[in-house]
């Protein structure tokens, strides 16, 4: 038996992994060039070879233990292994050739593979530097795109494009440096912006402020120009109005089909203002301008506010008041196109603050005022600027107030005015009655007053009625009419006639009257002169109706209404009672005249023992003097006024001549005596008829004649020259015959009468049975009067 094989140690090698690998993959059949190739490419192949020379060994354990085994298959498997070892000589030169060939092949591949790497770096890094530096030229771009935005003032796309840096590029700029170069820029550059429009609204400021003036001149004119389109509006339908009672004119009720010109607009322009409240609310900082703006504002309106004190105000105050108007139509415009800069309560406020200073600055310029036409002046202006402003949503209640509160002042001024007016036409006033030569002179004096009823044409030369000084007044009521219905006109009241109407009335008794009696009282006019001022009122009491349909005609009443109101002038009563004044100083100085001549009462000879043929001499002067008044005061003095004057001079020269009798001058008179007064009296008598039918007073149907002006020295005469005296107590007769009589004044002329004059032989002379009679009859009538006293 043969001893048991000895067993062979099998030393692995240091890489048990890669042998333990390599078995199995020859265990398992596996292809081994992955692993080889591993191994050469790694430059270890010695590994390799180490782990193969390993696994021969473990291999030649096996075969000989399967040799032993199988010896005769060892055998075989010896010569087929040794056949093996062969083919893996073969195949180890075959890889050393290969992996020599392999080797030279690779290395020119490996420096191409570095290259390649280091191409792929390169173009890496250029890749990255390609998107940083497009990056930085987008936000070069942009920066420089900002910056000609802000050298061409375009400062919103600026703005625009800094958001755009900001939000999109300033994070994701790679390089640090032009990052915080950026970034440091942004609020430098919005800050220059915000500088640069605060600098542009600035100047506009200052420009607003000058155009300011100029923008409220044209709104007043704009205005002023609405109001004159809208006077001849109404005046043209005042006009349709006055002929429609003559049927249709198709002249009147044609249409205007002319092209009217558009009110121009304000030109001025608030683009500023719009460009710097946007750039402020997009550099978010909008409540910060919109205060700037109004404290600026209210500023200037301060300083607009402040009137000037090196000129009056009526030079002044229509700058002034354009300056406000124009300040506050700028307002109106931000507030109404400015998307919310200004806001309503704002201007709202704004405005009372300022009307509240232009009322007071206008009420004390109102009462230092002492010319009425100043005062109209800057009433005017007022108005249109309430009308301007009105118009933009201003509220003008506290305007129209301060007109109204004024109102009086302004008609006091009027009517001072027009007094010095009027006193002195009254003053300078000949008294003579007009004479007009030329036509047009009637047209101004005569036709535009409508102080004669027929409209024709008179012959020239003309002699009106009345003196230079009516035409004249008419003027000044006419132009203080006119004055009047200005200042009442736009200051809010619906219903001005009646507010002219009694202004008007003011200025008829105020003025014009106290004027009129100034002169009636002051005694400087002559008896003519005093006929003519009668004649003048009369004149001027008719055109009180023209001055009503003048003022009605100027505050819009249609005449036809203005005809049917009933409501008339106050003053025409008061000068009525003017006219009783002017009559009564005249029947005063046409009295005092008649005492001049009746003064010759006292060359009478009232005991005189013959019948006189003729009058007296004062009843031939007394006549001579009335025929030459009442011829003058036939062409001037209207009938009643004639009949008044001549009838109170005739009683006057009655009144006289029982005054004469009845006074101590007139110890006693004769028969002879009274029979001369009888022949004054039918003189005088035959001279009022005849004067009261020539002058047409017989006409109006007077109850009491010019004769009758004499009935009481009538009766008297009568009575004196009676057979029978005594009839007087007898109350049937003394009511038919001596009605007009007084006891007492009969008792002391009778007292006075005697039948003849006392002489040597008068006893016995003239003597008859009549005249003895009548004695008897005076006698008794004497005898009854003293019972009756």
């Amino acid at each position: 038996m043969s001893a048991p094989p000895k067993k062979r140690t099998i030393v692995d090698s240091g890489d048990g992994g890669l042998g333990l690998g390599i078995a199995a993959f020859i265990a398992n059949g596996e292809d081994l060039g992955p692993i080889i190739r591993h191994s050469f490419e790694s430059g270890k192949p010695e590994a390799l070879m180490q782990n193969l020379r390993s696994i021969v060994k473990k291999k030649e354990v096996e075969i000989e233990e399967l040799c032993r085994l199988h010896y005769e298959d060892f055998i075989v498997a010896v010569d087929e292994l040794r056949g093996v070892l062969v083919d893996a000589e073969e195949l180890k030169g075959m890889l050393s050739g290969e992996n020599s060939h392999l080797q030279q092949a690779s290395t020119a591949l490996l420096f191409k593979l570095d290259e390649l790497l280091e191409i792929y770096s390169v173009k890496k890094n250029v890749g990255e530097a390609i998107t940083t530096l497009k990056i930085c030229v987008k936000v070069f771009s942009l920066c420089m795109t900002c910056n000609n935005y802000i050298a061409e003032a375009k400062f919103h796309p600026a703005l625009k494009t800094l958001d755009l840096i900001q939000k999109g590029y300033l994070n994701s700029i790679p390089l640090k440096l032009l990052k915080k170069v950026v970034a440091r820029q942004i609020p430098l550059i919005k800050l220059h912006i915000e500088k640069k429009v605060c600098s542009e609204f600035n100047d506009w400021l200052v420009h607003i402020r000058r155009m300011a003036k100029q923008i409220g001149q044209v709104s007043i004119s704009q205005a002023s120009l609405a109001r004159q389109k809208d006077e001849e509006m109404r005046a043209r339908q005042r006009e349709v109005e006055g002929h429609s009672h003559a049927g249709p004119d198709e002249h009147l009720y044609s249409l205007n089909l002319e092209n009217k010109e558009e009110e121009s607009a304000l030109d001025f322009d608030v683009t500023p203002v719009y460009r710097a409240h946007h750039m402020h609310i997009c550099l978010g900082i909008g409540e910060k301008f919109r205060d700037y703006y109004y404290k600026n504002r209210l500023m200037q309106l301060n300083l607009d506010m402040q009137i000037s004190t090196s000129q009056p105000f009526l030079e002044s105050h229509q700058p002034y008041l354009s300056q406000v108007a124009g300040f506050f139509i700028v307002e109106e415009r931000v507030l109404r196109t400015a998307d919310g800069l200004l806001s309503e309560s704002q201007v709202e406020t704004t405005w009372e603050t300022a009307i509240a200073k232009i009322t007071s600055i206008l009420e004390e310029q109102f009462s230092r005022m002492r010319t009425a036409s100043h005062f109209l002046l800057i009433k005017d202006y007022v108005t249109l600027l309430g009308t301007a402003v009105n118009k933009y949503g201003y509220q003008i209640t506290q305007l129209i107030e301060v007109l109204e509160k004024s109102r009086d002042k302004y008609h006091q001024l009027l009517l001072l005015e027009c007094r010095k007016q009027i006193d002195d036409i009254l003053t300078n006033d000949s008294y003579e009655q007009m004479v007009i030569k030329k036509e047009y002179e009637y047209n101004m004096n005569v036709t535009a007053f409508h102080l004669e009823h027929d409209d024709a044409i008179p012959d020239f030369p003309y002699v009106a009625p009345f003196s230079s000084s009516v035409p004249e007044v008419c003027r000044i009521v006419r132009s203080f009419t006119e004055d009047s219905v200005s200042y009442l006109s736009y200051g809010g009241l619906t219903n001005i006639y009646d507010m002219v109407k009694m202004y008007l009335d003011r200025l008829l008794i105020e003025v014009l009257n106290d004027s009129l009696l100034n002169m009636i009282y002051a005694r400087s006019l002559a008896m003519s002169q005093m006929m003519q001022l009668a004649g003048n009122i009369s004149i001027l009491d008719q055109a009180c109706e023209m001055y009503l349909l003048h003022s009605a005609h100027l505050c819009g009443i249609p005449k036809r209404v203005a005809e049917r109101s009933h409501s008339g002038l106050t003053a025409r009563a008061v000068l009525k009672a003017s006219q009783n004044a002017v009559y009564n100083s005249l029947i005063n100085l046409a009295n005092f005249k008649v005492d001049e001549f009746m003064v010759l009462l006292e060359n009478v000879n009232w005991i005189t023992e013959e019948a006189p043929d003729d009058a007296n001499d004062y009843m031939n002067e007394v006549l001579i003097y009335l025929e030459t008044l009442v011829s003058t005061a036939q062409s001037i003095l209207p009938l009643e006024a004639l009949y008044k004057v001549v009838s109170g001079a005739i009683s006057h020269i009655s009144d006289s001549i029982m005054r004469t009798l009845l006074n101590d001058g007139v110890k006693r008179f004769t028969v002879n005596a009274v029979l001369g007064l009888d022949i004054d009296l039918k003189m005088l008598e035959a001279f009022a008829d005849e004067k009261f039918d020539s002058t047409g007073l017989s006409d109006l149907g007077k109850e009491t004649t010019f004769r009758d002006c004499l009935v009481e020295i009538r009766q008297l005469v009568n009575l004196l020259l009676s057979s029978q005296p005594e009839n007087f107590m007898n109350p049937v007769i003394r009511q038919r015959n001596y009605g007009s009589l007084d006891y007492k004044k009969v008792a002391i002329v009778c007292d006075k009468y005697k039948d003849s004059a006392d002489s040597l032989f008068g006893s016995l002379s003239n003597r008859n049975v009549k005249q003895n009679a009548r004695k008897k009859s005076m006698d008794v009538l004497k005898r009854r009067l003293k019972d009756f006293s």
